[in-house]
């Protein structure tokens, strides 16, 4: 009866150690698959200050207020007479910004000076017409990141849509 007993309880705990070898393998591999993404978000942040130091970084962001007499389609935008971005939006993304999104358009590097930053949005105007409009900004370029903000509102007194772009503090 003792050899039965110890046969069954060998059989039991040699059945036992795979599925606890399985087991503690799922952990190691979910372990090491977190370790991997936080790795890979760290090598993420490294080249992001490696390509775009922040003494010379520009960031472009896109913002809508209201947007009833202007349906946003796409979005050029030039710095120093040449393009550095156009985007088409699809509209879940239209959708995304009016309910109070930021994009961020552009990010890229500038040297300290003087640049010229021209945004030109199409869409359809009121009325249903085809629109085209674009605004411009000059603005000195100094040492740090410079953050710049175009946002598309309404101007309701002309029922016309307004866009502007403005530097942030």
């Amino acid at each position: 009866m003792k050899r039965l007993e110890l046969a069954l309880m060998f059989t039991l705990a040699l059945a036992y150690l795979p599925a606890a070898a399985d087991q503690g393998l799922d952990t190691r591999m979910q372990d090491l698959r977190q370790e991997i993404l936080n790795l890979n978000r760290e090598l993420f942040l490294l080249e992001e200050e490696l390509l775009f130091p922040a003494n010379t970084q520009v960031a472009v962001f896109l913002s809508v207020d209201v947007g009833e007499f202007f349906a946003l389609e796409s979005v050029e935008l030039k710095l120093n007479n040449r393009v550095v971005t156009r985007y088409l939006y699809t509209p879940r993304e239209v959708e995304a910004l009016h309910r109070g999104g930021v994009q961020q358009l552009y990010l890229g590097n500038l040297r300290t000076g003087s640049h010229e930053l021209v945004a030109v949005f199409t869409g359809k105007g009121p009325r249903d017409r085809d629109y085209r409009r674009a605004t411009s900004l000059d603005f000195e370029k100094g040492i740090g990141a410079q953050f710049v903000e175009l946002k598309i509102s309404d101007r309701v007194s002309r029922q016309q849509p307004e866009f502007l772009v403005r530097e942030w503090d």
